[in-house]
């Protein structure tokens, strides 16, 4: 991506973080180290990025305390304490995340499918 402005989307369950279901907030599995290694590598080269995660859709108080557990992890793991959103705006360049299926702009066709 280069020298693009914005942030970058880390999902956190099944992305940067294993996930074999929802065990609680206290809860965050051991880290992918493919996904560890490269947040690693983005935060070296200066590159924004927020931990995008559903787990923060639940109201104060419990939303700081979910904030609160990934930070955590976060800093337990060696890598950059982050923001961490579910929102998504205009400054997202890029999400990561196991659930996502990427489509071509303007056509609804799925990228993974589209001929060579």
């Amino acid at each position: 991506m280069g020298n693009q402005q914005g942030w970058i989307g880390i999902d956190l369950d099944g992305t940067l973080a294993l996930y074999d279901g929802w065990k609680g907030i206290e809860h965050v599995g051991d880290p992918v180290e493919l996904m560890a290694a490269r947040v690693k590598a983005w935060h070296s080269a200066g590159r924004p990025m927020k931990i995008f995660t559903a787990r923060v859709c639940v109201p104060e108080p419990e939303r700081s305390a979910v904030i609160g557990h990934i930070h955590a992890w976060l800093e337990r793991h060696g890598l950059p304490v982050l923001e961490v959103t579910n929102i998504k705006d205009f400054g997202m360049i890029e999400l990561w995340d196991d659930r996502a299926v990427q489509v071509q702009p303007n056509t609804g066709l799925r990228m993974d499918c589209l001929d060579a």
